[in-house]
């Protein structure tokens, strides 16, 4: 087997292929949570846990999996961290957020359905994350980024009318409300966990912290356990696929992706979801949600060339 040479290491290693596959992680990580909805529709339905308890057996079963993970690999690590109080704040917020964004998710979803609630959660999202980058002193957004936006949003407003046209009553509104505050909890993950740098296991870290701030809201409310193997089954993936692996994925991606730029790629994950309910969940996807979204892939198409195509003009993630 040849020697790869300089030219060709150095191209690999070059901060355009660290753009590349951070936004393929990236991309990877939305198309798993996609199927976070339906997984704990799924759950609900075989069993009796609610929404609180689908969170919390989500966190726990992905700490679990990162841990190993972690401890598996640890032999092989030698660099260290030093974890300031900075970092420790922001997994702090990491955990918070997880912890947050999935109660209020699969409240959201138990409530108004999983497209709603996908949809409302993920279209706010990069409204928030561009508004606190801005509050945090990252500057704005460039030019391409916030077109990128406009048509995401363009998009998700028409998947969000086509999925709501036909519901009403408090339940939806309670829904959205809930996925709204869910948005906010994924912006903040987002946010705070750009700025943890390589080598802290932001990811086992979050989902340990937001499994143990669950525990006494889950112990107050009467820890329940799944006995139907299907809904064990599907618990088991919802903290494996898009839960261990997908966040993994995604906070090494956006080390390398700006974080409006990650959340509008990770618009992926509505689309995903709302397929997914309208093949297995009986949800209509009517002509103008197909519209939305082929908005919403050319908003990340456009992302992919116009940005990261383009490795000087790249930051860090926020």
């Amino acid at each position: 087997m040849s020697t790869p040479s300089p030219a060709a290491t150095s191209r690999r290693g070059s901060p355009a292929a660290a753009s590349r596959r951070g936004f393929l992680f990236v991309v990877l990580a939305a198309l798993c949570w996609g199927t976070s909805g339906l997984s704990g529709r799924v759950v609900a339905d075989r069993s009796d846990l609610s929404a609180l308890d689908i969170a919390w057996y989500r966190l726990a079963i992905g700490a679990v999996v990162l841990l190993a993970a972690w401890t598996w690999t640890s032999r092989r690590r030698v660099a260290r961290v030093a974890a300031g109080r900075p970092v420790v704040a922001r997994l702090c917020l990491v955990a918070a957020g997880l912890a947050g964004y999935q109660w209020a998710y699969f409240s959201a979803v138990d409530r108004a359905g999983v497209s709603i609630a996908t949809l409302v959660a993920l279209g706010l999202a990069p409204l928030l994350i561009a508004v606190g980058a801005a509050l945090l002193g990252h500057g704005r957004p460039s030019g391409t980024t916030l077109a990128a936006l406009v048509v995401a949003l363009a998009g998700l407003a028409l998947l969000v009318g086509v999925s709501a046209s036909g519901d009403a009553g408090t339940a939806v509104l309670l829904g959205t409300l809930l996925a709204s505050g869910s948005a906010l909890g994924y912006a903040v993950v987002t946010l705070a966990g750009g700025g943890v740098p390589a080598g802290v296991p932001v990811t086992l870290v979050g989902f340990g912290g937001g499994a143990l701030l669950l525990t006494p809201a889950v112990l107050a409310a009467g820890p329940s356990v799944p006995t139907d193997a299907g809904a064990v089954a599907v618990l088991l993936y919802l903290g494996l696929v898009p839960s261990a692996l997908a966040y993994g994925l995604f906070f090494t991606g956006v080390r390398t992706v700006p974080g409006p730029v990650a959340s509008i790629v990770t618009l992926l994950e509505p689309l995903t979801a709302t397929v997914l309910a309208t093949a297995f969940l009986d949800e209509r996807l009517a002509p103008g949600a197909v519209v939305g979204g082929l908005l919403l892939l050319a908003a990340v198409a456009g992302l992919y060339l116009r940005e990261l195509g383009r490795a000087p003009e790249v930051e860090g993630g926020v």
